[in-house]
């Protein structure tokens, strides 16, 4: 057996988001050997969508140690501590930046393996989005179908593609469904910007709550992702919870918020429009539907689940219409139903305790994109970074040496607000008036 699967292992997550922490936390558990003892460190870029201590806690993983940073600080800490895997769960401007940062500060010393990926569904932007994380040692595909996307991109552009490794989503799980619960519960899985305006977000709701009152003996959820003023992987301009104000719900429809995986124990038929949650229903064999009422559109994201038999409207639930899940999709979009992602990890775990054994270390980080080879997109990608052309922190980049003072507080906060007050709504009024 190597010695990195037995040996304590030292694995660091950088993420930019709640729902990226929770993907990046749990991808780095489920790639360290069971019989390794493992400490884990959080690192939380600082940015608009920085989670807070109520996000933190509702998705309910625990690191070791857990710290909000800027780019600069944690290029630092990676310098000044040693570990032996390093998962960066950021958008993909921000993979790149940190590729490069870490060239940087790493040179051709000793450096951890570092693995990147996607925390759900990838259904836009895939060669842009995947060119921005090559340079990773691994860059995970959360399914047989985004695997050969993957390596197809790569391939196509005479990129490395060895470092494409299939595994499945970490946060599939749950006992499987058996029956329906008393009462009958219908869950729909709002998204923070799907769909992105007020007239189909207040349809979307609409139905919801006909449905309800169609069915008074059923248990109706809404389920959030963010509270007000909350940011999530995704912006959302117009809140559910803003929606429904002035509203008249009947008693059996519920706003909730909480871990998903808790609200699927109690879930007899999971809707929504494209979001990860119908993958964790699916995998648990919930019955599940993909709304199709504003269309099968690719600025929906809807359009991945083409083939999948979850595809209904609102009208066609109304009528009795109960889907039934193609088990050949289903297969190939990682959602192991048959019981086999015990095991979707185990490629991963390998090639991680390989790449820990390497005679001589790993060699430096070899992005895709340099500024030969993208010197028109690079130095953009890697200035909102507060990086230099050869990745290293600009003067007067950021930096987050100690805790802020009470003023600093203060400005951040302000600064959140108003950024906040920008996207809710100043945004949506300029959108209508270019409408006009």
């Amino acid at each position: 057996m190597p010695a990195s699967a037995t040996k304590s292992l030292r694995v660091a997550v950088l993420a930019d988001s709640d729902t990226r922490w929770k993907w990046g936390a749990l991808t780095a558990q489920r790639l360290t050997p069971s019989a390794a003892g493992v400490r884990l460190d959080g690192y939380l870029l600082r940015g608009r969508a920085t989670p807070t201590p109520r996000q933190l806690e509702e998705v309910g993983v625990r690191a070791d140690s857990l710290r909000e940073v800027t780019g600069a600080e944690f290029l630092r800490a990676m310098t000044e501590e040693s570990y032996d895997v390093l998962v960066l769960a950021l958008v993909g401007g921000g993979v790149q930046a940190m590729l490069h940062g870490l060239r940087n500060a790493w040179g051709s010393g000793p450096r951890p393996a570092v693995v990147t990926g996607y925390v759900g569904v990838v259904y836009e932007k895939l060669t842009d989005g995947l060119l921005l994380r090559h340079g990773a040692d691994l860059v995970l595909a959360n399914s047989r179908h985004d695997a050969d996307r993957f390596r197809a991109v790569y391939e196509g552009v005479g990129a490395d593609a060895s470092s494409v490794t299939e595994v499945a989503l970490p946060f599939l799980g749950g006992e499987p469904y058996t029956g329906e619960h008393d009462p009958f519960t219908v869950v729909f899985a709002a998204q923070p910007s799907v769909p992105d305006n007020r007239r189909d977000r207040a349809y979307l709701l609409d139905r919801l709550i006909r449905h309800a009152r169609r069915h008074p003996e059923r248990e109706v959820l809404l389920k959030l992702r963010s509270k007000p003023g909350e940011h999530t992987t995704h912006i959302e301009e117009l809140p559910y919870q803003k929606l429904v104000q002035g509203k008249d719900l009947p008693a059996n429809l519920r706003l909730v918020y909480g871990h998903m995986g808790e609200v699927l124990d109690r879930t007899d038929l999971l809707l929504t429009v494209s979001s990860t949650a119908a993958l964790e229903a699916l995998h648990r064999r919930v019955p599940t539907v993909v709304l199709t009422d504003l269309g099968v559109r690719e600025t929906l994201g809807n359009h991945h689940f083409t083939g999948s038999g979850c595809l209904a409207s609102w009208d066609q639930l109304d009528a009795g219409h109960r889907p039934s899940p193609n088990e050949e999709w289903v297969a190939r979009q990682g959602v192991a139903a048959d019981g086999g992602y015990a095991t979707a990890f185990d490629t991963a775990r390998e090639r991680i305790a390989k790449l820990l054994d390497r005679p001589g270390g790993l060699p430096p980080l070899t992005p895709y994109y340099t500024p030969e080879t993208a010197p028109g997109y690079l130095p953009g990608i890697l200035a909102r970074h507060h990086l230099g052309p050869d990745g290293a922190p600009l003067p007067g980049a950021p930096a987050a040496d100690k805790a802020p003072g009470p003023v600093r507080q203060i400005v951040r906060r302000a600064a959140r607000g108003a950024y906040r007050h920008g996207v809710q709504r100043v945004a949506p009024v300029i959108r209508r008036m270019g409408e006009l």
